[in-house]
């Protein structure tokens, strides 16, 4: 489901004719049609990156929190088994410097009179209503926390700084590094991300939260700029943000995600480092090269 039906068309091109596959135009910060049956809901709606940030920021919290509310009531009237409300490693906020990685219970400094909270704020109330409606409603809800992720399912316009990377390695360009690149962040190939979720629709416990990271992919962020450039042959060079997309950058400098809980339960991250890196750009590369 989404809003935009040429977009959802080129995403899904491949299964469009399929008889199990349906797409389904709408907002989800409106009511959903009753006519919609759903066995497994998974809620990804939400802006994810700094630039719509800074651009769109009623409709980055709204996004999240109508949009979770339309799904929820939905699902109160149609009960479907299990509903994953994806959140993110931003909820946690800034390390106050008294824990290497963050587990699912830590909660850690946002300034909320700020125009970049309203996507770590908009997560988090979204986790509260979805708690609400657990007590109320008996939802069987997960809660899965993504770390940053990457990987050929990106827009093409995603101005998250691991997505600009990957666009100039795309592009055989030199990679631009807009900072000193000391932040230090968990990181998840979109093929790990995908594996979680269908472990959790399984296996996850009702009420609970889950971080979801690949360990090998905790790398500040000049290491990850510099692989690209390592990988493809080209270099880093450095140049400043324009005014809108400082506005949306995260001010957090570490943000590492302990996975025990997730691991506990019997998954791991099936991709390395080195081929979630390599996927992400030779895709990119040939679905580019088609249009």
């Amino acid at each position: 489901m989404g809003r935009n039906e040429t977009h959802l068309i080129q995403r899904f091109s491949q299964y469009e004719n399929s008889s199990y596959f349906h797409l389904v135009v709408g907002d989800v910060t409106k009511p959903l049609t009753t006519a919609l049956q759903t066995d497994y809901v998974i809620n990804a709606a939400s802006n994810t990156h700094p630039r719509a940030y800074a651009s769109d920021p009623i409709g980055t919290i709204m996004t999240n929190l109508m949009g979770t509310e339309q799904i929820l009531k939905h699902a109160v009237r149609h009960r479907p088994q299990r509903i994953l409300f994806l959140s993110s490693v931003e909820i946690y906020g800034e390390n106050r410097g008294d824990v290497d990685q963050f587990d699912e219970n830590y909660s850690g400094y946002i300034n909320p009179n700020t125009l970049r909270a309203g996507y770590p704020e908009g997560k988090r109330v979204s986790e509260a209503l979805c708690q609400a409606y657990i007590e109320s409603y008996n939802l069987n809800i997960v809660i899965p926390r993504l770390s940053r992720v990457f990987g050929p399912s990106m827009k093409l316009n995603d101005s998250k700084a691991s997505s600009q990377f990957i666009l100039k390695a795309v592009h055989k360009e030199n990679i631009v590094l807009k900072s000193q690149g000391t932040q230090y962040y968990s990181y998840s190939y979109v093929g790990d991300v995908v594996s979680a979720l269908l472990f959790l629709l399984v296996n996850g416990q009702k009420g609970e939260a889950y971080n979801i990271a690949n360990s090998n992919l905790n790398l500040h962020l000049k290491d990850f700029a510099n692989e690209l450039a390592t990988m493809f042959g080209k270099k880093v060079v450095y140049d400043l943000p324009d005014d809108i997309e400082a506005a949306g950058y995260s001010k957090v400098t570490k943000a590492l995600l302990d996975t025990k809980k997730i691991n506990d339960l019997g998954w791991t991250a099936p991709f390395d480092r080195a081929r979630s890196l390599q996927h992400t750009v030779e895709i990119l590369r040939s679905e580019l090269n088609k249009n």
